[in-house]
């Protein structure tokens, strides 16, 4: 999916990914189809395991605290310009104001 801001102001950069996340998808995070045989979704690690570690919550509810994981880091190489965790660096971070946006599924892999 990728979504590109039109005639915005502000920080207005291209969002998104055209990895193919379920391909690359740790098992811990994998949703597999009824017979098992092949991934039909990958989770973030904040929904597959409930933690405050990985859900940036409680005790690790603030940026020193809230470190990148094994697992928002293998989403951060597969795709660099989308936020991987909650307080992902500020090359994911797009604050483009007053624009409408083009939102594309299933982007060619030229980006």
């Amino acid at each position: 999916m990728s979504i590109m801001p039109v005639k915005g102001t502000g920080k207005c950069s291209y969002a998104g990914c055209v990895s193919d996340l379920n391909r690359m998808c740790p098992v811990g995070l994998q949703v597999r189809s009824r017979d098992g045989r092949q991934v039909v979704a990958c989770k973030s690690a904040c929904s597959a395991f409930n933690s405050p570690q990985y859900c940036c919550t409680g005790s690790f509810g603030s940026p020193q605290s809230c470190r990148p994981t094994a697992y928002s880091k293998i989403f951060k190489v597969a795709c660099p310009k989308a936020y991987s965790y909650a307080y992902d660096d500020p090359t994911s971070i797009a604050t483009c104001t007053n624009a409408n946006y083009v939102v594309t599924f299933c982007p060619h892999r030229g980006r």
